[in-house]
């Protein structure tokens, strides 16, 4: 090879990063997508689907033609033979080894063949990934210590939309036995759609026509056990999950059928300690400022949870040259939770008289005596703030994802086009409902009053607090107990997206660096809506007889509240309660809720709108294919262009009748109020670099460098905003703010790859770098131009002239940012042993990341800065398997250190510090015959809770347990 090669290669190279370095100013964008879906034989999503070589001739040499790395690819995926857990292992590591980018895999040997509780949890399988637990269940992802809302998701391609009112995936929505492969990108290429500074996951369903049986139909057959469900009210401990997959093919082999169908039923299980979130403005006890806590509640979450899971896919290929593809899926997903318990409330702002105050060293209240008020809150007889309220709260939830699209492939010689048309719909209800029933004297006189109480507790810090009351028995009297307040919340999200993919791709002959050129567009026409409505029954702090006189308390019977006491060595120490049937209670009064948008709740208004967002891209994209001294060097350097316009329609609250005529959901007419639509476009340059050069067959090093961006959570760029007048100027308040820039980024990677022979195993050593130029964070900017940023500011009528400038309460792009680097470490080895042990196999993982970016908080009372939200410093998972003949079995494990993120409290969600986690996984499997399996499996199997705490581990936030699961079943493959 010639020394003038080595340079062209080197300064390609170089080139590549002055690219990246002198990126446009106005923000650069991850884009972390994989192309549109290109079934193409054992081809997985990220790897290059052209016959370049690995070793291309260059104009002078008379090198022979060496295998592409898809060839190499397809040529170790058909050489695997083993089975079970050794055998998804085994192709991953050749996905991960032949990809053109950094990224981990996980897949499956066949439909249904992840052996996971979801595809969240296959996930935390790979390096640097970490799941929050949302009800004892792996829910949403961070990536490098990075959220949800930095992630890019997509299915077979296409990007998804979210059913959480955000930009973040819920993966419990996805079956994972509908899922064939999943793929994290943690570094970026042109032809990824941006979307994730953190990184890409995509996720793919199956191709029939690489199924290696021309027929195939499998089903799966489970049913579980949740050991802690018979402490729970209202949760059933036993359930099932089923699934159902077919694969055909059809007409010599040119046409492909795929049908799969998965149903999950489980009960939704915990018990809860609860301590709320402190007042920042210190109270006087016992002679010392002391932060006082909101209160303290014991619950037991029960319900149950049910999930339908549909996809279809058809593929045409008539020959070599055209491939057509449909595919389509679709999920429902209906979660009815039923919080059921104690909650001692309003210690804060003088609501209750502390005694026996117990003081942190921080100078936090973390146990004592809460009393009522000696005759009444504000001097008011029978008004009391503090109250040991039954609670009977509901937050179910009902959702479901649509995605599909058509995909055209043509190929002829040099020449790959591929178009993609895409629709995707999901849509959410999210009933909040907040009731509570209260002690009462004279129930059933003329004017019931709140009765005095007591109530005691004590933190102990990751464990369960004590919590007791003075008089027990009164919260189980139904002669004294009562329906005090009932509280609707409902919340509507759609989220729709329709999208238009196109990439022309040019095989190059002879040329010394690059193998291929390309390029294309995608076009994505993404609107989102939020709807609030809100309907409301009585009064939580017992004054119906000031605020809602005709809404008296409901009295109860042994129909509608049934006496519940709680079980178990951690919960079984507390009083018993009231189990309410709220809708019930409501009912034997003639009373039916019906909950609409309401002028007098304005928040309902200006907290529902809309987002429209319009993406138009264009990529450019040179794929390498060299050698530098002797070495291949392969690769990709490209450039992509995205064109963003972003508005929200909304209302904006100017007040004294200024506005136009609005009704509300009770057909009330306001004229407080008129409709803006606020918005920006914005173009970003977002450069980026893959090279990895081949030591040898078995050793390689990579490197990655690109601008990267996330999209501001949408329902951040609402534009809905209420107002107050103050002194002569004009406020507004919402948190929210369609202005708001993307977050974007600057990322590096550097890592080192050993692969064992015959795919047996490998050892990845990768360190990383991110620069992240902004955060958003929610704001009050103290003297706002409303009128220069596109607000009306409306008349003061004293002064004939607009009202002056005042406050805005928004989201705000930080710009001071941030960064987050780390280092990850993953080894994978099979066949390490002689004789029957060939069978057994270990995969271990383990990343460190750490960020000098910091939020402020003072939920825990005194301020705070807490470190970056979704970061644990260390994130390790370990796994330790055997397949031998007909037999698997396996013990995984994953652990992930201290870590900040939301947490949900009642209905409000509160930023805490997540205890440290380590949750162990058994399953074993049987195989009888080429059709007969067994199944056993033990999630979370030493029912490890969730522990949060404010600021330091003596203030506790919330301790949850949710239970071991056990799950048995059978398949049949035919």
């Amino acid at each position: 090879m010639s020394f003038k090669r080595n340079l062209l290669a080197l300064a390609m190279a170089s080139a590549g990063i002055g690219l990246f370095c002198e990126a446009h100013a106005s923000g650069p964008g991850q884009d972390l997508q994989p192309p549109a879906s290109d079934h193409a034989a054992a081809s997985p999503q990220g790897t290059r689907n052209g016959e370049a070589t690995a070793g291309k001739k260059a104009a002078g040499d008379a090198k022979p033609k060496q295998k592409s790395d898809k060839d190499k690819l397809v040529q170790t995926l058909g050489t695997i033979t083993v089975t079970g857990f050794s055998r998804s292992l085994e192709s991953s590591i050749d996905y991960q080894r032949y990809s053109d980018k950094i990224e981990n895999v996980v897949t499956a040997a066949d439909i249904g063949g992840l052996p996971d509780q979801s595809i969240a949890d296959a996930l935390t399988r790979l390096p640097g990934v970490a799941a929050q637990r949302i009800g004892g269940e792996a829910s949403q992802i961070n990536i490098r210590g990075l959220t949800g809302n930095f992630i890019q998701t997509t299915l077979d391609g296409r990007v998804q939309p979210s059913t959480s009112g955000s930009n973040y995936i819920q993966f419990d929505d996805y079956p994972s036995e509908l899922i064939h492969q999943v793929s994290v990108y943690k570094s970026s290429q042109a032809d990824l759609i941006e979307g994730g500074v953190g990184g890409t996951i995509a996720m793919e369903t199956a191709n029939p026509l690489e199924n290696p049986k021309d027929q195939s139909f499998n089903v799966d057959a489970r049913g579980s056990y949740n050991s802690r469900a018979n402490q729970v009210y209202g949760a059933n401990p036993r359930a099932f999950r089923l699934s159902a997959a077919y694969q055909g093919k059809f007409l010599h082999d040119t046409l492909g059928v795929g049908l799969g169908f998965a149903e999950l039923s489980q009960p939704h299980v915990a018990e809860q300690y609860v301590n709320e979130s402190y007042s920042n403005t210190p109270a006087t006890l016992g002679g010392r400022p002391v932060y006082v806590n909101t209160g303290v509640q014991i619950n037991q979450d029960g319900g149950s949870e049910r999930r339908h899971g549909y996809m279809g896919t058809v593929v045409w290929q008539p020959d070599e040259h055209f491939t057509l593809t449909g595919t389509g899926f679709y999920s429902k997903f209906h979660a009815g939770s039923f919080q059921h318990g104690l909650r001692a409330q309003l210690f804060t702002n003088g609501g209750a008289v502390i005694t026996d105050p117990v003081v942190s060293p921080g100078g936090a209240l973390i146990g004592g005596t809460a009393s009522s008020i000696p005759g009444g809150f504000f001097g008011i007889p029978g008004l009391q703030a503090f109250s040991v309220a039954t609670t009977a709260n509901d937050q179910s939830n009902d959702a479901n994802v649509f995605s599909g699209g058509l995909n055209a492939k043509w190929h002829d010689g040099p020449w790959t086009v591929t178009a993609d048309f895409s629709a995707s719909h999901a849509a959410s209800r999210t009933v909040g409902s907040d009731v509570t029933a209260d002690p009462y004297d004279g129930l059933g006189s003329g004017l019931p009053l709140i009765a005095d109480q007591s109530m005691s507790f004590a933190l102990h810090g990751l464990g369960v607090g004590d919590f007791s009351v003075a008089n027990p028995g009164m919260y189980t009297d139904l002669g004294r107990m009562a329906l005090s307040s009932y509280g609707v919340y409902p919340t509507i999200y759609h989220d729709r997206m329709k999208a238009f993919r196109t990439t022309v791709k040019y095989e190059l002959a002879d040329n010394p660096v690059f193998y291929a050129i390309e390029g294309g567009i995608y076009l994505n026409n993404h609107d989102y809506s939020a709807d609030r409505k809100v309907w409301l029954y009585g009064s939580a702090w017992g004054q119906y007889w000031l605020s809602t006189p005709n809404q008296p308390p409901l009295a109860l019977d042994g129909s509608t509240a049934v006496k519940t006491c709680w079980k178990g060595s951690q919960f079984g120490k507390f009083p018993c309660f009231l189990a309410l049937d709220a809708n019930a209670i409501l009912a034997a009064n003639g009373i039916v809720p019906n909950p609409q948008k309401d002028w007098s709740q304005n928040w309902t208004e200006t907290q529902s709108g809309g987002v429209n967002v319009k993406v138009r891209d264009a990529f450019l994209q040179g794929d390498i294919d060299t050698t530098v001294f002797d070495r291949e060097l392969t690769g990709n350097v490209g450039l992509r262009v995205v064109h963003t316009s972003q508005y929200s329609p909304g209302l904006q609250q100017v007040g004294n009748g200024a506005g136009e005529p609005i009704a509300d959901g009770r057909g009330v007419i306001s004229t407080d109020y008129i409709r803006v639509n606020p918005g920006q476009t914005y173009t970003d340059y977002l450069p980026s670099l893959n090279l990895n050069l081949h030591l040898d067959d078995d050793n390689q090093v990579r490197f990655a460098a690109a601008k990267v961006m996330s999209r501001p959570p949408i329902d951040l760029l609402k534009s809905g905003v209420a107002s107050f007048i103050l002194n002569g100027t004009y406020n507004l308040s919402s948190g929210t703010n369609p202005l708001l820039d993307p977050m974007y980024a600057t990322q590096y990677d550097l890592t080192f790859e050993h692969y064992f022979p015959d795919s047996s195993g490998a050892f990845v050593a990768d360190v990383f770098y991110k620069h992240i130029d902004s955060f958003v964070q929610t704001i009050t900017d103290y003297n706002y131009d409303f009128a220069a940023h596109g607000y009306t500011v409306p008349t003061n009528p004293q002064t004939g002239k607009p009202y002056l400038n005042g406050e805005y309460q928004t989201a705000y792009n930080n710009t001071k940012g941030g960064y987050v680097r780390g280092a990850e470490l993953q080894f994978m080895k099979t066949h390490f042993l002689p004789g029957v042990w060939s069978g057994l196999g270990v995969a271990i993982n383990y990343a460190y990341t750490q960020s000098g970016t910091k939020v402020e908080s003072d939920l825990g009372g005194f301020p705070q800065k807490q470190n970056l939200p979704g970061l644990s410093k260390s994130v390790a998972s370990a796994a330790l398997f055997f397949d031998h003949d007909k037999f698997s079995t396996r013990l995984a494990a994953n652990y992930r250190s201290p870590f900040v993120s939301a947490a949900q409290v009642s209905f409000t969600y509160q930023t805490v510090y997540f205890a440290a986690e380590k949750v162990f996984d058994y399953q074993a499997a049987y195989h009888f015959n080429d059709h007969v399996s067994a199944l056993f499996q033990v999630l979370n199997l030493t029912d490890q809770p969730t522990r949060t705490y404010f600021g330091n581990a003596t203030q506790t936030s919330t301790i949850q347990y949710f239970g071991r699961t056990l799950y048995a079943g059978v398949g049949l493959s035919f």
